[in-house]
């Protein structure tokens, strides 16, 4: 095994997760997941957790999804009851098909999602954190042969993530202490509140909000936004490619959109549920590590030089305690590239001007 492999269950177990003795832990595999797993499975034993192991296949699913035309989907008892118990719920991905559910109909897909509100709900109660294994359909969709594609992951994944998480401080505390944000580039022009909001200092752990690895993010819950955006970084929605996206805001409600590729993706995950319409989500890529764009929003999202914006479900991190955030069952994110000819302000104040950030070399205010 690639001690590669080794060291990410490490830093999954124990800076991600921070597993400790007694936890009751589930771990969701995928297909081509299956070493990281093993890894995994060893750290936590020397832990002295107790595992639970099932299989997330994306084409059992997709199985279960297109049978039965007529049938309702209902919640799953045992799933709810597995994940009240559990203390820490991990997702290693890593599928045999990155477009295994591209058939599925999207009112299925629309049913499924808010059939199971209430284990999503149970899941994102634990100290939860999804990372992904390098499998050849990912370095496949990322344009790169697999070795390549495997560097690419670790040298995402194995960070020196507390010095990370003290430089991301520093955009932390410009939101935590600002009250509007505005996104300048071509074809955008975007304001939102941030007030009254916490920024998340997301550096891959649980102890500080995140619940991805790699992260490497800054992100709050926005609200009350204008304004129009337009995402140009290609992703894949629903098993659906996604393209050169535009939305309009208007009182904080997405009113129109359009997109060069995906137009349909991009509908049916706006009118999922009203709050399918509204930002839960800004975030702001800080992983220098990442340094392309792969197709995979676990990684994308997260590049240096990039904003991206969920519709959909806000965090409870982000809220003052008491508030309810945005709520839906699905939260998307789209990502716009700030490499050049663009300006991100908080309160009229430059913070980030073409991917630069004003406390790194490099940085021109004007």
């Amino acid at each position: 095994m690639d001690d590669r492999v080794r060291s990410h269950a490490e830093v999954l177990v124990d800076w991600s997760a921070r597993v400790e003795a007694g936890d009751q832990v589930v771990m969701d595999v995928a297909e081509g997941a299956h070493d990281l797993a093993v890894a995994v499975a060893a750290e936590l034993g020397k832990r002295d957790a107790t595992l639970l192991t099932t299989y997330g296949s994306s084409e059992v699913s997709r199985a279960f999804l297109r049978a039965g035309e007529d049938r309702e989907f209902a919640g799953s008892d045992p799933e709810l009851a597995m994940l009240e118990a559990a203390d820490v719920y991990l997702r290693i991905g890593g599928g045999r098909n990155t477009t295994a559910h591209a058939d599925v109909d999207g009112d299925r897909r629309m049913a499924a999602r808010k059939a199971g509100t209430e284990a999503r709900e149970a899941r994102m109660a634990t100290d939860w954190v999804s990372t992904v294994h390098p499998t050849r359909a990912l370095a496949q969709q990322a344009g790169m042969a697999y070795e390549e594609y495997q560097d690419f992951v670790y040298d995402a994944v194995l960070r020196d993530w507390e010095s990370l998480a003290e430089e991301m401080a520093n955009m932390k505390d410009i939101l935590d202490e600002g009250s509007e944000v505005r996104i300048e580039k071509e074809r955008t022009d975007l304001t939102m509140s941030i007030e009254g909001r916490t920024a998340v200092n997301s550096a891959a752990s649980v102890a500080y909000d995140s619940h991805n690895l790699p992260s490497g993010e800054v992100f709050t819950a926005p609200h009350a936004t204008e304004g129009e955006v337009f995402f140009d970084v290609p992703m894949t929605i629903d098993a659906q490619r996604v393209q050169d996206v535009s939305l309009t805001f208007e009182g904080g409600e997405v009113v129109d959109f359009s997109a060069a590729q995906g137009e349909d993706a991009i509908a049916d995950v706006l009118d999922t549920d009203e709050g399918a319409r509204r930002l839960g989500e800004l975030g702001i890529g800080m992983n220098r590590g990442i340094d392309r764009f792969t197709d995979s929003i676990l990684f994308d999202e997260k590049m240096g030089d990039t904003v991206h914006l969920a519709v959909g479900r806000a965090y409870d991190a982000c809220l003052p305690e008491g508030e309810a955030g945005n709520d839906s069952a699905v939260h998307v994110d789209m990502i716009t590239d700030m490499s050049e000819d663009s300006r991100m302000f908080v309160d009229g104040e430059v913070v980030q001007r073409n991917g630069t950030f004003r406390w790194e070399d490099g940085f021109e205010a004007e």
